[in-house]
């Protein structure tokens, strides 16, 4: 999270730390991207089990259970992670459509450091005054701004080919990370009865 920081408003000088390290995807996986899914999973399930979300009809509010926000919780811990490893396998496929080749740790660094943002920003979902669109969309706009500095010192595109790589992956992970955040949205207000009965059967389970 203090890394997220130093990417918000010192972009150049962590994105050359970041490139200078060169860290394996272990390192990586283990020792930054799980840490900050589990502060935020920690940090909103807090906020599920105390305040409860207001549903679609406007007029009661529910609060989860501790079963069924483990539940909710490992599910969006594991889909956020599947964002970051299909931003990464994006990043380092348009990489390597030209003269240059990259392996997957450079694509993993880019999207692992250039999401932290996000993560970030949705310890605010902790509480439900916050609409979940505001902390997505003010999220994913400094991931976007921190991805201009971070993509060339990573990635080391050709420079011709630099903005293009730049706003295709910006646009992929405004996709992504926009569609994890509707169907997390739309189950917190029970708008979405078939996955409210997988996590009730899997809750049951626990």
């Amino acid at each position: 999270m203090i890394k997220a920081l130093f990417l918000i408003f010192e972009p150049a000088e962590a994105w050359d730390r970041v490139a200078n390290a060169r860290r394996s995807l272990g390192f990586l996986l283990l020792f930054y991207l799980l840490p900050m899914v589990l502060i935020v999973a920690a940090a909103e399930g807090y906020g599920l089990m105390k305040w409860g979300r207001r549903q679609l009809d406007g007029e009661h509010v529910k609060t989860f259970t501790a079963g069924e926000t483990a539940t909710y919780e490992i599910a969006q811990s594991l889909a956020m992670i599947a964002v970051v490893f299909i931003c990464a396998q994006v990043v380092k496929a348009l990489a390597n459509a030209s003269y240059a080749r990259h392996n997957f740790t450079q694509g993993f660094t880019v999207a692992a450091c250039g999401l932290s943002p996000l993560f970030l920003v949705r310890l605010l979902d902790a509480f439900p005054a916050i609409n979940p669109w505001l902390t997505w969309g003010v999220g994913i706009m400094l991931c976007v701004a921190t991805l201009y500095h971070g993509l060339p010192r990573v990635m080391q595109p050709d420079p011709s080919q630099a903005f293009g790589l730049y706003f295709i992956c910006s646009v992929v992970f405004v996709l992504v990370t926009g569609l994890e955040r509707f169907v997390a949205f739309w189950y917190l207000i029970g708008r979405m009865p078939p996955l409210k009965e997988i996590i009730s059967h899997f809750t049951r389970h626990l």
